[in-house]
Order: C-alpha cells, then structure tokens, then sequence
C-alpha cells in the first residue's frame, strides 16, 4: 500500500510528519509512503535518517494550506498545496489513501472537489471513535457536511456499522440517531425525516431511536449518527470535557491523596492515553474512493504513525466494498438529490454543481480526537 502523506500538515510538521512516516515504515513492511511537501525542508530531515527509496520518497508542492485559512478559497489561490497534489495522487490512483494533520476544511473540500466518491455515495462523512461506559462507540459526522439531507444521513449510518464491525469489532452494532429527545417527533425536520428513514430501512433491526447527548457516553448505540455541525459540536464539547475532568481528578482528588498518589496518577495517565488520539492517529473521511485519514493538528510522530497504519487497516479489512455493497442495499430507490459518486473506473471531475461548491465553502472541519 503506498500512502501520501501531507509532510507539511499540522503544527510541528514537517519533523512530526518525517518522524511519524519512519516509524511507520519500520513497523509495517507493506508500507510505502510519498511525502508531499517542500523538498527544501524534507530533504535535511531525511539526510539524517536511513530508508529505502523504494518506500519512500519526497513528492514536491510548491504551497501549504495555513490553519487558519478558508478552506476553498486556500485552495483556489494554492493549487499546488500539499494537500491538493496529495489528493491528486489519489485520484489518478498513484497512492492508494491520503493522510493528513492540516487544515481539515481544506482537506474535506479537496476531497469534495475531487469527487473520488465511491459508487453510490452522496457525501462522504468523518467518523470519530469515542470512548463510553460499554466500551467504544463510532460517531459520524463530525464536521464533512454541516448541511445534511436525511438520506446523507442514512449512509452515515450503514458506513458508521461497517467501520464499526471491522475496525472496532463490534459483531452486531446497533445505531442511534443524536437528537435533543428521544420521541419520535423529537428534533428538526431533518432528523424527523432521518428518523422515519431509519426505521423503514435495512437498518431498522438495528435502529435503537432518537439517542440524547447523555446517552452518548453511556453506550445506548454503538453508531451514533448526525449531521456535521452538531458532531463537530459534540467532538469539541467531548474533548474540553475529558481535560476538565482529568485536571480536576488529578488536582482535587488525586492531589489530596498522601497514600498511594503515585499510583493513582499513573493509572489515570494509563486511562488518558487509552483514550487519546495519538493513540488510533485519526478519524477517517468515509465515502471515499480510496482511504482518507484525518489527524488532529497537534499531532506527534506517534499519531502520524498510528494514523497511516490505520489507514493501511481500513484498506485490509475491504471497509469500501463493503460500503458499496451494503449501499446499495439500503438505499436503492431511496430519494433523488445529489448524484452519486463515479465508479472507479470513471475519472474524477471538479465541483461544478453549485451546491456542492457551497458545502465545500462551509467545510471548515472538525479537528478529530
């Protein structure tokens, strides 16, 4: 599997990128990795380390997209940033995934550009994994499509129970629908419209209802699915959350402790890292016609390593067949909008629909955990 990797992606890079792409190889022989970025920058790095050509080499982009930069209109005035040539070297089937720590909304709205959807898919969407009282539960979407039809919804969930089966392991999971209630008649017109589709799919032997904030972190599904602005919202709450909690565990607790409180803080460090993003490096776009993984902009080398081995797993466990399979089932005559992505055989175009150069617009992107 060979993978781009946007070198200049995310706060430390490119040395985080550099470090996380050597520790990678030296852990997964069927690796192989093309670093996207400046070569005037790549290239001292990699005169100081020892590596096989052949796995991996230095893809030159003249631009980086900045953090702070609005996505479309960076890519527009940049169409030769790194992460531009690294989706590019996708679509024209050089690389097999694209790994980044850059601006999401850029990476989100190249994606969008390209249309290297899979078959069938309408929009792809970002899943996260969150940990809860039963263990880890998938939640999707986390900020790809802050503007969602109910049947971008429905996909969410048929892609939230492959990932979650595959990667996760979950044998049979169930899926939620994140909402402010659980009645029927709970939520906006796009979730009570999601919610009767759910119901009257394929999924509906697995369908558990309306799921409230609450019942999140207590486990009451395994897939839980919304549209991007509220998962982004979720996602952020999430994580300020979990620092909150484990200061204040450490400084009001822990901290009052005159036996054993080095224990008790090693194993709430223990507990942490389980938890942190570093350690499962991103969250994958779903949807897409390759494999896209996500990281947080501060991510280390160990996340950047983490992340391009699981983007190697999705490709091993076939989650896209499966995605397309399994589409194709739930929503065959479901209802018109947007047109599906191109078969794999198809070349990938620009974004001429204007709704799609809206959402591309608005793709400012969750930042995963």
């Amino acid at each position: 599997m060979r993978i781009a990797l946007d070198a200049m992606g995310g706060d430390e890079a490119p040395a985080v990128t550099v470090e996380g792409a050597m520790t990678a190889l030296s852990v997964d022989s069927s690796l192989a990795i093309d670093l996207v970025g400046d070569p005037a920058r790549l290239d001292p790095l990699l005169s100081r380390a020892e590596y096989d050509a052949s796995r991996l080499a230095v893809v030159a982009a003249a631009d980086v997209v900045g953090m702070d930069e609005k996505p479309t209109e960076a890519l527009r005035q940049k169409p030769d940033s790194s992460i531009a040539v690294a989706w590019r070297l996708m679509a024209s089937r050089e690389v097999d995934a694209v790994v980044s720590a850059g601006n999401t909304g850029a990476v989100v709205a190249a994606g969008l550009r390209t249309r290297l959807f899979l078959p069938g898919v309408r929009r792809p969407g970002i899943a996260v994994t969150l940990p809860t009282m039963r263990g880890r539960s998938v939640l999707i979407d986390v900020g790809a499509n802050p503007a969602a039809r109910p049947e971008h919804l429905l996909q969410y969930a048929v892609m939230g129970v492959i990932y979650a089966r595959e990667v996760l392991g979950v044998e049979s999971p169930t899926v939620g629908l994140m909402n402010i209630g659980s009645e029927d008649s709970k939520g906006n017109e796009l979730y009570r419209e999601t919610h009767a589709l759910l119901q009257g799919s394929t999924l509906a032997d697995r369908y558990v209802g309306n799921i409230e904030g609450r019942g999140l972190y207590q486990g009451e599904a395994d897939v839980l699915v919304c549209e991007g602005f509220v998962g982004n919202v979720v996602l952020k709450v999430s994580e300020g959350m979990a620092e909150f909690l484990i200061g204040a565990l450490a400084h009001d607790v822990i901290g009052q402790l005159d036996v054993e409180r080095d224990v008790a803080l090693a194993a709430l460090e223990t507990a942490s890292r389980q938890y942190h993003y570093r350690e499962h490096g991103g969250a994958p776009l779903l949807g897409i016609d390759g494999v896209c993984m996500i990281c947080h902009g501060s991510s280390d080398g160990r996340a950047i390593a983490n992340a391009l081995r699981a983007a190697a797993t999705l490709q091993s466990r076939q989650v896209n067949a499966q995605i397309v399979d399994e589409l194709g089932a739930a929503t065959s005559g479901g209802p018109a909008g947007d047109s599906p992505g191109p078969t794999p055989q198809q070349a990938p175009q620009q974004v001429t629909q204007p709704h799609l150069a809206r959402e591309a617009e608005e793709a400012e992107g969750a930042r995963p955990s």
